[in-house]
Parts: C-alpha cells; structure tokens; sequence
C-alpha cells in the first residue's frame, strides 16, 4: 500500500469528504496541469472508494427497532436501508 493510500484510509469520514471537496473544486477550477489533473483524479477516486466504505460500515452498524403487536419495542433487526 503506498503512502499515501494508507494516508487516506487513516482519515476520518469528515476529513476525506473535506479533501475530496477540495480536490472537486480544484478540478473545477481549470488550474491544475494535466498530471495533476489526474493525480487529483486518482486522489480522489481512492477518497470515494474510502467514504463509501465507511458510509457502509455505518449502516451496518445501524439496527431499527421492532415493534410487536401491542406495539412496544420486541427487539431490533438490522437497518435494510429503504
């Protein structure tokens, strides 16, 4: 792993959306050069990766709560998402 993928996937949720803003902005911009361009792509293509990764850590994290008939909590069951 080079340094600096294990660099992003030491970073917090909220620091690598960061970095990824910034690296969409600079794109956006037109400044960079064509390598940075796609160094900058690259950069944030690994950022992705990591952000969705951590997204579904998350959810699977989450349970929701069951209610049974009489309608107090039973239990819970894992988070499906929809």
């Amino acid at each position: 792993m080079s340094d600096q993928s294990q660099a992003i996937t030491e970073l917090s949720f909220e620091a690598a959306l960061k970095r990824l803003e910034e690296i969409v902005r600079k794109l956006e911009s037109g400044d960079a050069t064509l390598d940075e361009s796609i160094d900058l792509y690259s950069e944030g293509d690994r950022l992705k990766q990591q952000c969705e990764a951590r997204l579904q850590a998350a959810q699977a994290r989450i349970e929701k709560l069951q209610f049974g008939r009489d309608g107090s909590p039973s239990g819970t069951a894992p988070f499906d998402g929809d």
